[in-house]
């Protein structure tokens, strides 16, 4: 019998739920709902500091003609008071690489690619303050979405835009340069699954910096620092609004079943196949015992490691075993 719980019953990216969009090409499903709660959850924090955002009908694909000058977000971020900003301060107290350091080359300047954008509210549109990315599938595979995607970010960031990339998706190799490629088995013991990138172009793009904020399975999404203008900026705490999503899409009692280990399994590093079947067997555990699992979420994770773990998850989840 599948176990299932409305509550994420992982401390961040639920494996399971992941693997089987990526497998069953349903991306799509998580990508707009997300969205509009990332947009309601930046515009609590951006508003005290005069600044909101703006959703439109967007998806990230688009087709081959689309003018570039004419961007359609999926998030935009305005600056309600523009002309009171000091100038542009970077940030500090962060990991930080040189941008031009994680930027690839493969540029298609006849492709362009559109983005998740956050925009200043009293300013040019074509002149946004930050464009925030939600990556999708197509985006990072390599070949012409992807070129399309990497030229689309470069023209943002050479028209000095913060730029934040949210990925989510283990599958394929990572946009930046100097990362795992965690689709590559030769890789992906020294790579992180998930990550957040924050690029800031200014005062220029050769001069810019990026800030990587990467995760494993079953570890927090982290609160990432978004810089808007001048000294502004805000700690966006990312986890929250993806529990959020999680829980009122009711994706867990839809598409995620702990009884059963994540569709393409072995596309996963030795170290978060042993962090999945550790909160497999929390599950089941709790769910013999008639723990209530949406009251306890995520629950703790006992020592087991390795096959005794999923030793015991066979023997919860056999014929009979009433797992």
């Amino acid at each position: 019998m599948p176990l299932r719980t409305r509550k994420n019953q992982y401390l961040g990216v639920n494996a399971h739920l992941h693997s089987y969009w990526q497998a069953e090409n349903e991306w799509n499903d998580f990508h707009n709902p997300h969205i509009g709660d990332l947009s309601r959850g930046l515009r609590a924090q951006l508003l005290p500091l005069g600044y909101t955002t703006r959703v439109e009908q967007s998806v990230q694909i688009r087709r081959v003609g689309d003018d570039l000058r004419s961007p359609r977000a999926d998030i935009i971020v305005r600056d309600l008071q523009p002309t009171q900003r000091p100038a542009f301060v970077p940030l500090t107290a962060l990991a930080e690489y040189a941008l031009v350091d994680v930027l690839p080359n493969l540029i298609d300047h006849e492709h362009p690619y559109m983005a998740l954008v956050v925009y200043e509210i009293d300013l040019p549109k074509d002149k946004p303050v930050a464009w925030i990315e939600l990556l999708s599938p197509s985006n990072k595979a390599r070949g012409r979405d992807r070129r399309k995607y990497l030229h689309k970010r470069k023209l943002l960031l050479e028209g000095g835009a913060v730029f934040v990339e949210i990925d989510y998706l283990h599958q394929t190799p990572p946009t930046f340069l100097n990362f795992g490629d965690y689709s590559d088995r030769t890789q992906r013991d020294h790579a992180q699954p998930y990550r957040i990138f924050v690029l800031d172009p200014r005062p220029n793009l050769q001069t810019g910096a990026a800030y990587p904020y990467e995760f494993a399975v079953d570890q927090p999404i982290p609160t990432v620092t978004i810089p808007l203008n001048g000294t502004d900026r805000i700690d966006f705490d990312f986890g929250v609004v993806y529990r959020k999503t999680f829980e009122e899409m009711l994706y867990g009692l839809e598409s995620v079943d702990y009884a059963a280990y994540p569709v393409n399994f072995d596309s996963y590093s030795a170290a978060d196949q042993a962090r999945i079947a550790k909160r497999m067997l929390a599950v089941l555990e709790a769910g013999a015992a008639e723990v209530d699992l949406e009251a306890r979420a995520p629950l703790a994770v006992g020592d087991a490691e390795g096959a005794e773990a999923q030793r015991r998850i066979a023997a919860l989840i056999a014929p009979g075993a009433g797992g």
